[in-house]
């Protein structure tokens, strides 16, 4: 495991983060408590020390389990718990952005009593509210950070332009955006910008919710809310050519490297220059492929390969757009 030090702060991760967003089963076709703890035990074994998760995953379970497993496993000073505020269901279960004070105010006080702690090493803004200015959801963060209530803050699914105007108000220490293969808006401004401006990127969907493990086919089916029967990748015409770029990464991740498609495409993210990413397992068998991320590089011609073969295959590219809640009212 290799191990990244957050500028402006004191924290010092794995460059793997554990995502639990599946352990909360909400949108992932439910979830298996003993087994998702296992899974995060796994994962502290292996090097792991950062854990991300937030309220809205399971609507307080995926909190709740993480909470269970660091409290099981000990060594809570050597493990960093990252989760979020500004997303709402209180109203018929039905998510919204809500990024008012209050609302962070209410958020943090149950997130800290689910994950069993006093302090959240990383607090996350979910996702801007355009409702309101982004000033007011600065100023509560702002407010947690000087209590020492959350030791570093973060946002997520934010512009640069809501960058700027978050840091008008408060500190930021980290940017959580989508990026892997498959979805790379964020190399257009986000990504250079963070890196001008010191913020730690800690990206999510690493594997593309599952596309780029190489273990879904033509065939797979997909259970009950599980989001992946709304995202546009998995439905044709785009599906066949997502597919086929799949099997392209996978015999030159294989040829070339040796390595499975997943290790792979972790270790692509690596070499465009990012410190840390999500990657979410559901069983402790997941972890395994952990080991073959580390110790090895791509070079120019590698990195050319998959451009090319994403230029073959993935005609009509589409981001994780689908997955955007509602802005608050």
């Amino acid at each position: 495991m290799e191990y990244y030090k957050i500028p402006g702060t004191d924290l010092d991760v794995s460059r793997i983060a554990l995502g639990t967003w599946a352990i909360g089963g909400w949108m992932w076709g439910g979830t298996d408590e003993n087994e998702s703890i296992e899974t995060i035990h796994a994962a502290f074994d292996k090097g792991v020390n950062i854990i991300d998760t937030a309220p809205v995953y399971g609507f307080g379970k995926s909190e709740e389990i993480v909470g269970k497993a660091v409290a099981a496993f000990g060594n809570r000073d050597k493990i960093s718990l990252s989760t979020k505020a500004t997303l709402d269901w209180t109203e018929n279960d039905k998510i919204k952005r809500n990024g008012s004070r209050d609302r962070i105010m209410k958020e943090v006080e149950d997130s800290l009593k689910r994950l069993k702690t006093d302090t959240i090493d990383i607090y996350y803004v979910h996702w801007p509210d355009s409702s309101r200015p982004i000033s007011e959801t600065a100023k509560a963060m702002r407010e947690l950070y000087d209590q020492s209530v959350i030791k570093a803050v973060g946002v997520s699914n934010f512009t640069q332009d809501q960058m700027e105007a978050f840091q008008k108000e408060c500190p930021l220490h980290l940017c959580q955006p989508p990026f892997n293969i498959f979805e790379r808006d964020i190399e257009k401004d986000i990504k250079p910008y963070c890196q001008q401006k010191d913020i730690t990127l800690m990206t999510y969907g690493a594997i593309c919710r599952g596309l780029l493990s190489g273990k879904i086919s033509k065939d797979t089916q997909f259970k009950g809310d599980d989001l992946r029967n709304a995202d546009p990748k998995f439905k044709e015409p785009r599906f066949s050519g997502y597919l086929e770029a799949v099997q392209k990464l996978e015999d030159l991740a294989g040829k070339r490297f040796n390595k499975s498609l997943l290790a792979f495409s972790l270790r692509w993210i690596f070499e465009k220059g990012i410190p840390v990413a999500i990657w979410g397992g559901r069983k402790p068998s997941h972890l395994e492929p952990l080991d073959d991320i580390f110790g090895w590089s791509m070079d120019l011609a590698t990195l050319s390969a998959v451009e090319t073969i994403l230029a073959q295959t993935v005609k009509q590219p589409v981001g994780p757009e689908f997955m955007a809640p509602p802005t608050g009212v």
